[in-house]
């Protein structure tokens, strides 16, 4: 089994979302259902499908067969992943998002363009938060009606629990890191909030989430976690590194993270080793909307001359030749997913979007 292979459960993938959003559809108050309806054009707008992708992989790896009974749980995973971007969204002021308006962006102007009272900013967000909490329980009973013994779903949902709490640890952090100046951030706080965050809930769960429906015991999948960690932390400061503009003409992404002011390891590094003209440019683009391409380009000078991205680039490098070099010498991980799961870290950690 190899990365092709498992995509080509996509179509029946997206197939189990289109039916879990008629069933939450059909249950739904007629009232209700217009903003159930918000909830599927936003998760159907696409996406790379990877957590749901790792799954599949996590089950085969676990049993040797075909992923096919645990699709279910792919799609929660899918779910999951609508639930935290809606969010995220909202946290980070987003306008755009897969192609076209944030969830809560689209409420707002549906809102003021239907003329209706009160504030069309505090609409969009109050419904917006709201839409991303109905994500959850579909997350769960997609869990739910993954057909494997019951043993199997209880250890899944176990993990799932762990997921969330995890994840909004890091998200916590995130959030209090960008309220700290770039001087006060470290490289720990930096990969503290990777390591919760996009780790657990990206790489890490999504495989032990298919592991255990596949009846691994959770007591032999240590390595399986160390390894999707650090495939996980490195996945994220890729996306740094592609989300502040680098390899934009391949990516299509521009420095919006830096505009954002995230404070990301490129940040961090180049605030510590910059000079105070360079922590000057960077003050000028970080967290400002209103600053030029000029100001975005010195900034983005900064990172290179300061050797940040070059640093990034390293951690990145020895992030996953340590889980390479775990996963090959693991008694646990069978042999027969050793070579996928060589295939998903080249995937995720030499992206190019």
């Amino acid at each position: 089994m190899n990365l092709d292979r498992l995509y080509a459960y996509l179509p029946a993938l997206e197939t189990e979302l289109r039916a879990n959003y008629a069933t939450a559809r059909r249950e739904a108050p007629k009232t209700v259902r217009p903003y159930v309806e918000t909830n599927r054009e936003f998760t159907l707008r696409g996406g790379k499908r990877f957590r749901a992708i790792l799954v599949l992989a996590g089950y085969h790896i676990a049993t040797g067969r075909s992923p096919r009974p645990v699709l279910p749980a792919a799609a929660a995973l899918e779910h999951f992943q609508s639930w935290m971007l809606i969010h995220d969204d909202i946290i980070d002021h987003s306008e755009q998002r897969r192609g076209g308006p944030t969830v809560h962006r689209e409420m707002a102007d549906a809102h003021q363009a239907a003329g209706q009272e009160g504030s069309s900013e505090e609409y969009g967000v109050g419904i917006g938060i709201t839409l991303g909490d109905l994500e959850e329980p579909q997350t769960v009973q997609a869990l739910l009606t993954t057909r494997v013994p019951l043993a199997a779903r209880l250890a899944a949902l176990q993990e799932y629990v762990r997921m969330t709490r995890l994840t909004a640890y890091g998200q916590l952090l995130d959030i209090r890191n960008g309220t700290w100046p770039p001087a006060q951030v470290t490289e720990q706080d930096v990969l503290d909030v990777h390591r919760l965050k996009s780790a657990v809930y990206t790489v890490v769960s999504p495989l032990r989430i298919g592991s255990l429906l596949g009846g691994s015991p959770a007591g032999r999948l240590a390595d399986l976690e160390a390894v999707g960690t650090d495939i996980g932390v490195a996945f994220q400061l890729r996306d740094d590194v592609l989300g502040a503009g680098f390899d934009a003409e391949e990516s299509g992404k521009s420095s919006n993270d830096l505009i954002e002011g995230k404070r990301t390891l490129l940040v961090v590094h180049a605030w510590q080793h910059g000079s105070a003209a360079d922590r000057a440019r960077l003050e000028r683009v970080l967290g400002n909307p209103n600053a030029t391409p000029e100001d975005v380009t010195r900034a983005r000078d900064v990172v290179r001359a300061t050797g940040s991205l070059d640093y990034s680039e390293a951690r990145i490098a020895a992030l996953t030749a340590r889980a390479l070099r775990r996963l090959d010498a693991s008694r646990t991980i069978p042999t027969r997913g050793k070579p996928l799961l060589h295939e998903v870290a080249d995937r995720l950690v030499h992206r190019r979007s």
